[in-house]
């Protein structure tokens, strides 16, 4: 299949040769996006579950790169925990107050060893909505998980929104604040 792009001259070329241009332009955006979010950052969240009232809770988040000389695609580990948990965990058994995520950035997809709302791994389609947000779109466990994940203010803040169906029905809403911490760079 060929696609056509502009040569930025006026002229429209078809070409396998393009694909290959558009691929990878669009790697390297995101890596330079997941780059953009390393560190720690501490995470202000806002839960709606079905009819109850808001649930507010804290969280951090430590997002590092790893380093492998076997593989041709950048990991991640993903690191959170709660250092005030409340009674928030004792009524969602489902949601872990602590855990820990390695996942590979592979093309246009992420994949998870395991995902946040179950042990099973998972497989997110990423959709780049300009230079500083990105979508993911998940499937796993009956699960159906939405999220938008923005960068603000030259990467200081991270806004997420996640929403989640289980079964198709809607049954999770969360607003994430995030502010960074620490900085590796």
């Amino acid at each position: 299949m060929a696609i056509s792009y502009s040569s930025g001259i006026g002229k429209t070329k078809n070409s396998s040769i393009g694909i290959d241009r558009l691929r990878i332009d669009f790697d390297s955006n995101l890596r330079r996006w997941f780059g953009r979010n390393l560190g720690l950052w501490h995470s202000r969240r806002q839960y709606f579950f079905d009819e109850e009232k808001a649930v507010n809770l804290e969280m951090y988040i430590n997002v590092a790169k790893l380093i492998k000389s076997d593989s041709d695609f950048e990991s991640y580990r993903f690191k959170w925990w709660c250092e005030d948990e409340g009674d928030f965990f004792i009524k969602r058994p489902d949601f872990k107050s602590e855990g820990e995520i390695i996942a590979r950035l592979q093309g246009h997809q992420l994949v998870r060893d395991c995902s946040y709302l179950s042990d099973s791994s998972g497989i997110s389609n990423i959709r780049q909505v300009d230079e500083h947000e990105l979508i993911f779109e998940s499937n796993y466990d009956n699960w159906y998980v939405l999220e938008h994940t923005r960068l603000i203010d030259q990467d200081k803040f991270r806004s997420r929104n996640i929403y989640s169906w289980f079964k198709d029905k809607l049954k999770i809403v969360e607003n994430h604040h995030e502010i960074r911490i620490k900085n590796p760079n």
